[in-house]
């Protein structure tokens, strides 16, 4: 029984994992997309910047929706859904030659698909189907898949943009994504493995929950540290080709930091995902974010040869989507499982404010002053903030007001 249990674990983390890795390789890669479509349309880096902020938030919005509707009714069709949306999305944009139909497409479209294929439906379907001693493990693991995709689809896109031209690279990317509809049916669909794991009842329901959630200090100040994270990651998503380009180094250098983030953040995913099991997940958070203040502070002191960049990328990779884990972790602690993809998902809608603003404001740094350098001491202010913010959270359960 214990072995079937194993595999059942396996199979379901994989799952997740893989379908992480496909919706994050694709989104984590639009970087690259910036400088060739502004050639072809001519729109400008802050329109493009703008869609692509859209789509930071407009994918942190979708996840406690896509969350809510799935705590609800299943993953499965969320999944199925989302899948298709991000299709569409991507093999529309070659078409789009305006800002508001950039927006349409890569900012609405394909950013509400990955949302739907993303940490809070797939972390919240694990979480309530593999036992609790599992979690923190199956968080990392799963986040590690996201980081994979990265690993993979950044130098394999940059190659195909190289050799056949961005569309090619979009409408390859698109495809691709379809992979995730299987793979959805091996998680969540009929052909899932059945585990005898209850997700825990809190009391009431899903409007008690967020009540109880909008009043807890400890899940707002996760709110607070995740903004940071997703204002680090869209800027550097968005902008770390253009930073890249000018230091005076070629796209390919671009393309190779964005896979060493991903691939030091498989380890750092699987490293966090292990301690949260053994340590507070508040400290696990607030080192990962004081960290960043100073692996920033030291990219700027340093001379900017290829070999920084691919050393920058790997020490910041190291903490990229770690924070996932101990956050997911968290949320789980504080209210269980059985809303965590919606509860959850509000934590990364925070997050992808924050993304909103990294994307844009970064696009507008650049057209305003020839380069990123505000963008950067913002996020070491930012990232020395989100350390202090999550001392005070405590990790017990909270427990709604007894009635009188």
């Amino acid at each position: 029984m214990e072995v079937n249990s194993t595999r059942t674990a396996w199979l379901i983390m994989l799952s997740s994992a893989a379908i992480l890795a496909i919706t994050m390789g694709a989104r984590q890669s639009v970087g690259l997309f910036v400088s060739p479509i502004d050639t072809t349309t001519g729109l400008g880096i802050v329109s493009i910047s703008f869609a692509l902020a859209v789509g930071q938030f407009i994918w942190g919005l979708a996840q406690p929706i896509f969350g809510a509707i799935a705590d609800k009714r299943g993953s499965y069709g969320v999944i199925v859904f989302g899948t298709f949306l991000l299709a569409g999305g991507l093999a529309l944009t070659p078409f789009a030659n305006s800002e508001w139909s950039l927006v349409l497409t890569m900012g609405v479209l394909s950013a509400a698909g990955a949302g739907a294929g993303s940490f809070s439906i797939l972390i919240g379907a694990t979480s309530q189907r593999i036992p609790a001693e599992r979690r923190a493990f199956a968080g990392g693991f799963i986040n590690a898949g996201g980081s994979l995709g990265q690993f993979i689809f950044a130098p394999l896109l940059q190659a195909v943009i190289s050799g056949f031209g961005w569309v090619t690279a979009m409408f390859t990317m698109a495809a691709t994504t379809l992979l995730t509809i299987p793979l959805a049916s091996l998680l969540c669909g009929k052909r899932a493995p059945a585990m005898a794991v209850a997700a825990e009842q809190p009391a009431g329901g899903l409007i008690q929950q967020l009540r109880l959630a909008m009043q807890d200090r400890s899940y707002l100040c996760l709110h607070a540290g995740f903004f940071t994270c997703g204002f680090h990651i869209a800027f550097l998503v968005t902008h770390l080709p253009g930073e890249v380009a000018l230091c005076g180094h070629s796209a390919n250098v671009s393309a190779a930091s964005l896979a060493i983030i991903g691939l030091f953040n498989i380890a750092g995913s699987l490293f966090a995902g292990s301690l949260g099991s053994r340590y507070r997940m508040k400290y696990i958070l607030a080192v990962m974010y004081g960290s960043r203040a100073v692996m920033i502070g030291l990219y700027l002191l340093a001379p900017k040869t290829a070999l920084t960049f691919y050393i920058f990328a790997a020490s910041l990779g190291f903490t990229w989507l770690a924070t996932v884990p101990p956050t997911a972790g968290l949320v789980g602690k504080l209210f269980g499982t059985r809303y965590l993809a919606t509860l959850f998902g509000l934590t990364l809608l925070t997050h992808q404010i924050g993304g909103f603003l990294g994307a844009w404001l970064g696009g507008l740094a650049m057209a305003h002053d020839g380069n990123f350098l505000w963008m950067w001491y913002a996020d070491i202010v930012l990232a020395a903030l989100a350390a202090l913010v999550n001392l005070p959270i405590r990790e017990d359960a909270v427990l709604p007001p007894k009635s009188a």
